[in-house]
């Protein structure tokens, strides 16, 4: 399995670093993001370690959509959402900061204008952890 230890995703998939997580199978994790554009946004990963989409097979982005396709609906439940927004950027210039390829499922309301990811702010992992059980007691 492609690892590289310089990335947090990769150390939270061997469980070298916390995480509030709400799936997990042997190819594909999901975990709610440290700095939300919304509490309930979830990252949805492969395991291996692919830089972006264009270094991933097919086969695990499919996967990677179907848990991201199962969690919104777990996620607008639990949030009481309006509406959900996926996101996938790869590469620098559109926003990427981590380079292990991941999709944002947010949970959006009416009305809402999104900040800047860099202007996000982190949250207490309990807050995180309680949205987690809210979430994954929705799938």
């Amino acid at each position: 399995m492609k690892y590289d230890e310089s990335c947090i995703f990769c150390k939270i998939v061997q469980k070298q670093a916390p995480a509030s997580i709400l799936y997990e199978d042997e190819n594909v994790m999901a975990l709610l993001d440290i700095r939300p554009l919304n509490m309930g946004h979830t990252l949805v990963i492969p395991k291996v370690h692919y830089v972006d989409i264009f270094d991933t097979p097919e086969k695990e982005l499919c996967q990677i959509h179907i848990i991201a396709k199962t969690l919104s609906l777990a996620i607008k439940k639990a949030t009481e959402a309006d509406g959900i927004s996926i996101i996938q950027q790869t590469g620098r210039a559109a926003g990427q900061d981590i380079f292990h390829l991941h999709v944002h499922v947010v949970p959006r309301f009416l009305g809402q204008k999104l900040p800047s990811f860099s202007d996000l702010k982190m949250v207490e992992r309990s807050k995180l952890d309680e949205m987690a059980k809210k979430i994954r007691n929705q799938l």
